[in-house]
């Protein structure tokens, strides 16, 4: 269902996705429970049970992993974007990956337990004021609630009804539930693992994780300071900042007060950005308020077209109006007052180049 209650339209690129991961998911299972016993000590034999435990467990631990590496390798390649656009999937399926992991758990450890088997997850190990021995079980719990909720809320039902900075803020409880996995394992299998390879991989991850997010977090510090400098020297040149890109919606203008008789209209459409006067040539109409089509605003007094690229009327009409100049960087829209003569060709700004 989408925001509007209607079917959702699956594409290519969904199907596509999900099919990968559905099949990179089972390979992954089939290698670890039916090639990998193979090369085990025939000595120490794994039954089936902890096998399939630790099948789901350390698929869903790779899972999660990956879905945090995403961001930042979207960040340092766009040729991981098209990972990203649909990484809500990914942790649904994690999510339901984990869950499997703890019903194997709670069927092996607990099924015959004289309680409930719940409580008794809960109560059969409580030392948690000592690190060898502590139940981290608690960790495991905790992670899989946060990947319950963020799964039950990943639609983006939930990111129009909570709003875009209460669903991003609840969202980010995903590097929570990555540090719990991290303990549960750490606390838990590894206490006991006597396999290097197992030990080597969590340690691995956890590494790539924290050095993807630190490399991006430094690439993002400098062209900050980059954007910070930009912007200085603008202003420093005369260049007025008029606002964000946010807060202009699509085909929709943001009109900036240079002066009482002089304001401007910038224009947020098909991906790009155009400023022009905001007084119509006819009888100075608010072309703010007017309707982007085709690439030129409609005054919404009388009917005026003008084009947002150059300011001057669709042929055979010989209207002209002021244009300016703009410069985006980062999100941050700045504006040079100095209106250009009417009729003055400026290129749009394009939201996706921006500095």
């Amino acid at each position: 269902m989408s925001v509007q209650y209607t079917p959702v339209i699956w594409n290519r690129n969904k199907i596509f996705y999900d099919a990968v991961l559905l099949i990179a998911v089972a390979l992954y299972l089939y290698v670890y429970m039916r090639v990998a016993p193979g090369f085990e000590d025939v000595t120490k034999p794994i039954d089936g049970a902890t096998l399939r435990m630790r099948a789901f467990g350390s698929c869903a631990f790779l899972m999660l992993t990956v879905i945090l590496c995403i961001g930042p390798l979207a960040r340092l390649d766009r040729r991981f974007l098209p990972l990203l656009y649909n990484r809500r999937h990914f942790g649904v399926m994690t999510a339901g990956i984990a869950a499997v992991h703890a019903n194997y758990v709670l069927g092996w450890y607990y099924n015959f337990s004289p309680t409930d088997k719940y409580v008794a997850l809960l109560s059969s190990n409580t030392n948690y004021g000592q690190i060898l021995g502590f139940p981290f079980e608690t960790f495991g719990i905790a992670a899989l609630l946060i990947l319950f909720v963020l799964a039950a809320t990943s639609h983006d039902f939930w990111l129009s009804f909570l709003g875009a900075p209460i669903w991003k803020a609840l969202h980010m409880f995903i590097y929570a539930a990555y540090v719990f996995v991290v303990l549960h394992v750490a606390l838990g299998a590894l206490q006991g693992a006597g396999d290097p390879v197992f030990t080597s991989v969590v340690a691995a991850s956890v590494v790539l994780v924290c050095a993807l997010h630190f490399t991006t977090g430094r690439m993002e510090a400098r062209r900050d300071r980059g954007e910070e400098t930009a912007k200085a020297s603008l202003q420093e040149k005369g260049w007025l900042v008029a606002g964000d890109l946010d807060e202009i919606d699509d085909d929709c203008a943001k009109v900036v007060t240079l002066s009482d008789d002089e304001r401007v209209a910038i224009f947020k459409y098909d991906g790009k950005l155009s400023a022009i006067t905001n007084a119509c040539a006819h009888q100075n109409g608010p072309l703010g308020e007017g309707k982007v089509l085709w690439g030129c605003i409609t005054c919404p007094w009388h009917g005026y077209q003008y084009n947002l690229s150059d300011g001057r009327a669709p042929a055979p009409f010989t209207e002209k109006i002021s244009t300016y100049r703009l410069q985006l960087i980062g999100s941050t829209i700045l504006l040079d007052p100095k209106a250009l003569p009417p009729g003055t060709h400026v290129d749009p700004v394009e939201i996706g180049e921006a500095a």
